[in-house]
């Protein structure tokens, strides 16, 4: 099975700056968010399910804005991890066309002790077969 995640969202005004059209910070909200939406989908077919990401690293490349009532695909989908770092992207799509691309770097951190904790080279792989 495939380890993308999407979601549909519709543009509000809740969603647009003084110039009306999508604030960045609202970008940076649904990164966070549609990652957080996919860890609860995927993290008890993991090793990690108690465990929690933080997000460490952001880089977002605006293509072309988007405006009240537009509908926004939202897909995102783990890469191979780096060292202790989790690769992530965030693919924005308004019209089958991408708009917003954004690549992240997540540190997994043990619940308990609040501390780093390595993630498995293979874990994703290892997902991939619970699913």
């Amino acid at each position: 099975m495939d380890l993308v995640y999407s979601k549909e969202i519709k543009i509000t005004e809740e969603h647009l700056d003084k110039i009306r059209h999508v604030n960045n910070v609202q970008y940076v909200h649904w990164v966070e968010e549609i990652a957080a939406e996919h860890w609860e989908v995927l993290k008890d077919k993991t090793n990690y399910s108690k465990d929690y990401w933080v997000l460490m690293d952001h880089h977002i490349q605006y293509k072309k804005q988007l405006f009240l009532d537009d509908i926004l695909i939202i897909k995102t989908y783990p890469l191979p991890p780096i060292g202790i770092k989790q690769p992530r992207k965030v693919e924005f799509y308004c019209n089958d066309e991408l708009v917003v691309l954004s690549d992240t770097l997540w540190i997994l951190f043990d619940s308990e002790t609040q501390k780093i904790k390595r993630i498995d080279n293979n874990w994703l792989e290892d997902l991939k077969t619970n699913m």
